[in-house]
This record gives C-alpha cells, structure tokens and sequence, in this order.
C-alpha cells in the first residue's frame, strides 16, 4: 500500500526543496501545501505538528514526521522506506 504524504512548504525554502527531492528520489507521490505568507495554513500546520511553525512539516499516513533533516535521519536508519511502503 502507498503511503499518503502531505508536506507543508514554502516555495524558495532551501529545506522544503532538499525535503521534496527525497521524495522524488524515493518516486513518493505527496500532497504540497505551499503556505508562503498564508497564516491561516501555517497555523493549521501548527496545529497539526504539535505547535511547529517551520517549513518543511512532512506527514505520512496522517503521522507528524518533522522537518526536512527529520525526514533524512529516517531515511538514513531505514526507517522511511517502511513509512512509505515502498520496496528499499
């Protein structure tokens, strides 16, 4: 089964674009939600990742992930291939 990914971002992020490019690598399909200037998003990212306000904010299968260097450490232990269900 294929994991659902939603990433809360802002366009000329340098941590939101390393993030996203993992998950190009990994062939993920992922919902973006670019909150550039968007209050309103970025406090229902809040809200959703336990009050963090900084961009990237990633989510797999409705599960709060972290930022971008979270979402690197899980790749590097092994443990985001078995988050996302796809084959390592």
């Amino acid at each position: 089964m294929t994991a659902t990914v939603e990433i809360y971002t802002w366009r000329a992020c340098p941590f939101c674009i390393r993030a996203k490019a993992l998950l190009d690598r990994k062939g993920v399909a992922y919902t973006e939600f670019a909150i550039d200037g968007d209050e309103r998003g970025r406090a229902a990212m809040a809200a959703k990742s336990g009050g963090r306000r900084s961009v990237p904010q990633t989510f797999i299968n409705g599960q709060h992930v972290g930022g971008c260097d979270d979402l690197h450490a899980l790749e590097r232990s092994g443990q985001l291939d078995l988050l996302l269900g796809v084959a390592a």
